[in-house]
């Protein structure tokens, strides 16, 4: 105790602090809660128990480090009682080949959320060819709990090899709600989205939205990383585009207030989040 006295007197000038600096996101009311103990209370998030609320969400498959990648990631959720989001699934939709560096199922374990994922450009191509079946069975190979969509309309334009979409992603995202019979997560890569687009998002009958916002990894910036000099020159404002967590948050905050028609109930904030 002595010591730790000496080191109050001794620290009070330099730790003090000016009141413009305060956190201004947050009520602090010591007051009403005790200390949390060390062992985090399960809670239920998209059907399942989680222990913490962290999802590892979207990474990687289909190349030679991805299987480890993936495995370890795995093996986080499976200690720590998170959820996990799959890699684009594309290269497994009609052959096994790389199946194993996807098959995360054994690995996180039998309770805990791990979710397919898919492009919005495949979906709209598997909804015109009348092959969405193909995506139930594939969420039933991995034995995941869902599909992820993520919505790249930015990444596409830009990626030297993207697709290009000839249906707006609200219309092939209700398309696939009406013609199958697996639960949703709507994300975005990298640019966020606007409140029009959330608001629409909220009325659809999805498991969840996933942010995906401005200020993480961008991959609209990262297909321009790969393009070329003149490419990059041209179009580099376009990464810059988007809408941060933040933003999406107080997009979301808003429509849940003023709108009756929200269906949507589950929210991953991801893009951006380095801290609390």
């Amino acid at each position: 105790m002595e010591d730790r006295k000496k080191d109050h007197i001794e620290l009070a000038f330099s730790s003090r602090t000016e009141a413009i600096l305060a956190d201004q996101r947050f009520y602090y009311e010591p007051l009403l809660a005790a200390h949390p103990s060390e062992h985090s209370k399960p809670f239920e998030f998209l059907g399942r128990m989680v222990r913490v609320p962290i999802w590892i969400s979207s990474m990687t498959g289909g190349t030679q480090l991805a299987r480890g990648i993936n495995t370890n990631l795995a093996r986080a959720c499976h200690d720590f009682g998170m959820g996990m989001g799959l890699g684009s699934c594309r290269i497994i939709l009609r052959d096994n080949q790389y199946f194993d560096d996807f098959n995360m199922r054994p690995v996180i374990g039998p309770d805990l959320p791990l979710w397919a994922n898919l492009g919005i450009a495949q979906l709209e191509q598997l909804a015109a060819e009348r092959e969405l079946h193909l995506v139930s069975e594939l969420v039933k190979r991995l034995e995941a709990d869902g599909i992820i969509i993520h919505v790249n309309p930015m990444q596409e334009w830009l990626q030297p090899e993207g697709d290009r979409l000839s249906v707006p992603p609200v219309e092939t995202i209700q398309r696939v709600l009406d013609k199958t019979n697996l639960q949703i997560i709507v994300k975005e890569v990298g640019q966020g989205m606007g409140p029009e687009s959330l608001r629409q998002l909220l009325h659809l009958p999805l498991a969840g939205i996933e942010f995906g916002a401005f200020g993480g990894t961008n991959f609209a910036s990262l297909e321009l990383q790969r393009a070329s000099e003149s490419a990059r020159e041209l179009f580099s404002p376009f990464a810059l585009i988007g809408h941060t967590a933040a933003d999406m948050l107080s997009f979301v905050n808003q429509i849940v207030q003023s709108d009756s028609g929200v269906r949507t109930k589950h929210l991953i904030i991801s893009g951006g989040i380095r801290n609390f």
